[in-house]
């Protein structure tokens, strides 16, 4: 078996943390997906595999989810560890205590930290005074975890990551922005299509074309959608108004009523095509139904990689 899988493992991760994709490296993103599917397979041929036995994480959540709270709960009782669910009413977090106080004392009880929540900057604090490892289960400016899982189910169906393109058409968000990034440092020709007013960070999508133009691929940013999905391998879409966003409902609707992935807008990537979307999704509005119900959809294989990319993550970082 591959020496990835000793119950001794060897570190894959430089940092204490996986906060976003630009402090991982091409190799270390390469090496967990090795891990993530070799933890798969061993889940899938009923072997036992331990390795965080004794160890527990703490999981933050400021923000609600079904794929993030489960996947990294399962994740950690399947690898022989314990998951506790915070919720920030339930921690005085949530009644203003310092994020650096909640970061010292938690280090004292548990074994690593999964956050979901708004401000990036409330993780990076949240790091920098932990003693343990700090993992982004989502904030505004960027999901790294859903990345490797969406990393995980490419290598999978298409045998690759290199030389791909990657088609995002909406909202420049957190996970348009890891996407990215990821895509560059990969090799991957990443494509995003939206409205003005809605475009990705500046500053990553400036690091993303340093990072692709020192891969021999390309980031473009475009207002097209068709421009965006032309002979695309891999067409990802999100919700056009996040959590938080409310508010903004009906603008937004208006604002992305062009950039709908529908059959007539798949007809310009390739025929075989993926379709990916980090769920949920609202049918109709991002995507039609008869995209993301059919034949080239692989939402379902994408959410369910979201335990097995997590886990790789949970070894490295916690055993």
């Amino acid at each position: 078996m591959n020496a990835l899988m000793a119950q001794t493992h060897s570190k894959i991760l430089s940092g204490k943390d996986f906060l976003t994709m630009k402090e991982t490296t091409s190799k270390e993103i390469s090496a967990l997906l090795e891990l993530a599917q070799n933890i798969k397979a061993k889940l899938h041929a009923g072997e036992e595999y331990k390795p965080l036995t004794g160890k527990t994480l703490g999981m933050i959540f400021e923000k609600s989810s079904t794929r993030t709270r489960v996947s990294f709960e399962v994740g950690m009782l399947q690898l022989g560890g314990n998951a506790l669910f915070l919720s920030s009413n339930d921690l005085q977090i949530g009644r203003g205590e310092p994020i650096s106080d909640t970061a010292k004392v938690l280090s004292e009880y548990i074994d690593g930290i999964m956050i979901r929540t708004f401000e990036h900057e409330k993780i990076m604090e949240l790091a920098e005074n932990a003693s343990i490892p700090v993992i982004n289960g989502l904030t505004d400016l960027a999901h790294p975890s859903q990345v490797m899982a969406d990393f995980l189910t490419i290598l999978e169906l298409k045998g690759k990551l290199t030389g791909l393109k990657m088609s995002y058409i909406g909202d420049g968000n957190n996970v348009a922005n890891s996407l990215m990034v990821g895509c560059a440092k990969m090799g991957m020709n990443f494509s995003l299509g939206c409205p003005e007013g809605y475009k990705p960070d500046e500053e990553i999508v400036a690091y993303a074309k340093g990072v692709a133009a020192e891969n021999n691929c390309e980031v473009v940013v475009t207002t097209s959608a068709v421009e965006a999905i032309k002979d695309a391998d891999i067409v990802y879409s999100d919700v056009w108004t996040s959590m938080g966003q409310e508010l903004e409902n009906s603008i937004r609707l208006e604002a992305f009523k062009s950039y709908q992935i529908n059959g007539e807008l798949v007809k310009h990537a390739k025929k075989d095509y993926i379709f990916m979307h980090c769920l949920p999704a609202h049918r109709e509005e991002e995507v039609t139904a008869e995209v993301i119900d059919g034949p080239n959809s692989v939402v379902f294989h994408q959410a369910g990689n979201r335990l097995h990319a997590q886990k790789a993550l949970l070894v490295d970082l916690l055993s």
